[in-house]
């Protein structure tokens, strides 16, 4: 049974951190991209950062550039942001991602439930 377990949000003032993590299970993690994406109420999901299966390269939002940093360990399967000078509007829930693409075709794609990150004073 795959499973993307998000922890590590909560709430947190501005200017401070917080560090997300996602174990994942049920499939071959090493395989897979991972990506964190987060919605806020009232707003469409956001792609904001991603990493390709090896972790050899890394992709951010503008939004979210020069703050955040994803990690993975592929021996833990486990993908990790973290998230640094945080703002009120980095106020949303946080999706991890799973994906991956075969000669461009995908051919898996997993979520988990989320986690909720609040910023405020």
């Amino acid at each position: 049974q795959v499973q993307l377990m998000e922890s590590g949000g909560g709430l947190v003032q501005p200017g401070g951190s917080l560090r997300l993590s996602c174990a994942a299970s049920g499939f071959t993690f090493s395989a897979y991209t991972m990506n964190w994406y987060r919605q806020a109420p009232g707003k469409e999901r956001d792609l904001i950062a991603t990493i390709t299966s090896a972790g050899s390269s890394t992709n951010y939002a503008d939004s979210v550039k020069g703050r955040f940093t994803i990690s993975r360990d592929n021996a833990k399967n486990t993908v990790y942001l973290q998230m640094n000078s945080l703002k009120p509007e980095d106020t949303a829930q946080y999706y991890c991602n799973a994906e991956r693409r075969i000669e461009g075709m995908r051919v898996g794609r997993y979520w988990g439930q989320g986690t909720q990150v609040t910023v405020s004073s």
